[in-house]
């Protein structure tokens, strides 16, 4: 048998801790049922007791011990020859009973079981089963994507958190593949060392079951496993951490995106990125946290965040504070969790937080039930004893909303202002709007225009020539000087329209924070 990853038998051992010190009940909130059978056939296999899974369509069955993992046999159909079925199990009830009369000591894996908890018979018989394996080192293992408990219930549960695939087993998933796909003349290469290396990387952040099935995808479409295949697998991964969870996925990119102006940001980043540097290990350096950037909307927060992980090549994961929110109690705090985990896998990566203050506001008091609070505290808590790799960039518009909590030393290395753009700048901005809308920038006026755009944000003087280009298009006419800066004077940019807040925001930024110019 495949001597297990260092990943793995750390989860074997708690297991084992979790049941030897008399934990009856052992909660697994996962859909991976392929790796919770490995891990509990490991763990029993290593105590010398049965292994018994339980489901509402095939009743108890008895997993007999194996001498090998059950993903290197992907033959044999599940529930043949490699188990013993106990008949008149598959109702809850029924279930319960056998295991309060057996005296065997085992582990009894029940899947997706917690909703027949509804049932006020099969609950009073499950805390029953639960008291009982209190006192003889027995132990149920619930599984499920939600698993939702009655209070009398929760209070004997332990909840342990499966964490995604380790390279390790994304590894043994890569070379699992290539050798049955070369068997059957599938594959008509063998991946070098490097290849597989990055295939791994590329798939970290995905289940063993989405990791198989893209790496088989990739092999089939041309028969071969390559750097190729990189750009096929990323476009999947991002598909399915959008439609799965709370972030949003941007793969590493080679093309550098253009950022005018942030001259000091852009100095403080190639410093920072030698944090993540042999060099910097050997001085036991730990690599930079995150920074804050405070700014005025539409002023390029944004575009920094993107041009971080472009310029150290590492994906880019956004965090949609409006899926993070969930009208279910515990929900958001585990939808929180199951993002910071897989930006973890993901590590090194860049997470970007965009208004951070609407996602992570203490100022909601007790209207939410103490929910922003606590997940304030969780991201405090995470942002000071993070140890993987993830550079946290947290993007801000009101300075009021930001709690004095995020500018405390040890949570972000700094806190940037991006103000307004001055002369140069918006010069800069509107070569490249105009340049990106096929226009040529030397048969306007750009002294007039840059004076005109005062005041203005990036993203104000973009809508502008947007507004101007369509006014042209009406009037069947080339875009000129007069009409653009026509578009730009019926624009009233939040520089007047909210100068009090804007100039405060300005005041207090320029003596307390460091800007990005």
């Amino acid at each position: 048998m495949p001597q297990p990853s260092d990943a793995l038998s750390a989860s074997i051992r708690d297991i084992q801790t979790l049941i030897l010190s008399f934990h009856p009940l052992i909660v697994m909130e996962t859909v991976e049922e392929d790796r919770v059978k490995v891990l509990l056939q490991s763990v029993t296999q290593e105590m010398q007791r049965w292994l018994f899974e339980w489901s509402v369509s095939q009743g108890l069955r008895r997993s007999l011990r194996s001498n090998q993992a059950p993903w290197v046999n992907d033959c044999a159909p599940p529930g043949t020859a490699n188990t013993a079925v106990i008949e008149e199990t598959d109702e809850p009830l029924a279930m319960l009973q056998h295991l309060q009369d057996s005296q065997m000591k085992g582990i009894f894996w029940l899947k997706d079981f917690s909703r027949h908890l509804d049932d006020a018979v099969v609950a009073r018989k499950f805390r029953e089963v639960v008291q009982q394996f209190s006192f003889n080192q027995s132990a149920i293992v619930l599984t499920g994507g939600a698993v939702s408990l009655p209070g009398e219930i929760a209070h004997d549960a332990v909840y342990y958190d499966l964490k995604l695939p380790s390279p390790e087993e994304l590894r043994q998933v890569v070379l699992d593949v290539v050798t049955t796909f070369r068997k059957r003349n599938r594959l008509h290469n063998v991946p070098t060392a490097d290849e597989v290396n990055a295939l791994v990387q590329a798939l970290a952040g995905m289940t063993l079951k989405q990791a198989r099935q893209v790496t088989a995808y990739a092999a089939i479409v041309d028969g071969q496993l390559t750097f190729s295949d990189i750009p096929c697998i990323l476009q999947r991964k991002a598909q399915l951490i959008h439609e799965n969870g709370v972030l949003e996925y941007f793969p590493a990119s080679s093309q550098p995106t253009k950022l005018s102006g942030f001259a000091g940001l852009k100095r403080w980043l190639e410093t920072a990125q030698m944090g993540f540097s042999p060099q910097a290990k050997a001085y036991n350096l730990r690599p930079p946290k995150g920074i804050l950037i405070l700014g005025i909307q539409g002023c390029g927060k944004s575009l920094a965040a993107k041009t971080i992980a472009a310029m150290w090549q590492l994906p880019l994961l956004k965090l949609d504070a409006g899926r993070l929110y969930d009208k279910y109690v515990g929900e958001s705090e585990k939808n929180f969790r199951q993002a910071i985990a897989l930006a973890e896998s993901m590590a090194p990566a860049v997470l970007w937080i965009d208004e951070i203050e609407k996602s992570f506001s203490p100022g909601g008091g007790d209207s939410d039930g103490g929910l922003s609070k606590r997940l304030f505290g969780s991201f405090l808590t995470w942002m000071q004893e993070k140890s993987q790799d993830v550079f946290v960039v947290a993007t801000a518009n009101d300075i009021s909303q930001v709690p004095p909590e995020m500018f405390r030393k040890g949570r972000f290395d700094e806190v940037f202002f991006v103000d307004l753009p001055d002369a140069n700048e918006r010069g800069v901005i509107l070569q490249a709007h105009l340049l990106q809308r096929n226009q040529t920038p030397r048969e306007f006026d750009f002294p007039a225009v840059i004076a005109a755009t005062d005041g203005f944000s990036g993203a104000e003087i973009e809508q502008a020539i947007i507004s101007a280009l369509y006014a042209a298009l009406r009037e069947n006419r080339p875009l000129d000087t007069a009409l653009l800066i026509h578009s730009i004077k019926t624009t009233v940019p939040l520089s007047i329209s909210r100068r009090e807040e804007v100039q405060r925001l300005r005041a207090i930024a320029h003596e307390r924070f460091v800007s990005v110019k």
